[in-house]
């Protein structure tokens, strides 16, 4: 899900658009595959959701929205964005008190 890079982290998403408001709901998958899965109030229309998507992660892992770049699955639910500043310990532990039971 999380990967640490030169200037970031890639973090893999799950996207579930048209939801009632965005929100992160958990995981998809297990393992080293799973996914953080995203309901995204947004609509899959001419790239709201993407954008939505973008906006919420940047909230939630306080950056700015220029910080977070869609990397792959444009027309996917399954995507993959890059979160320039952000180290693998503090995307763990902002993940970690969201996913905690």
């Amino acid at each position: 899900m999380l990967r640490a890079g030169d200037d970031g982290v890639t973090l893999a998403v799950r996207a579930q658009p048209g939801a009632k408001k965005t929100a992160i709901v958990g995981l998809y998958g297990e393992g080293p595959a799973a996914q953080l899965k995203v309901a995204v109030h947004a609509p899959p229309l001419e790239g709201r959701a993407n954008a939505a998507l973008i906006e919420f992660l940047a909230e939630t892992f306080s950056i700015p929205k220029s910080a977070v770049s869609l990397v792959s699955g444009e027309l996917s639910r399954s995507k993959v964005f890059h979160l320039r500043g952000v180290t693998l310990a503090r995307a763990n532990a902002v993940l970690s008190g969201i996913l905690a039971p």
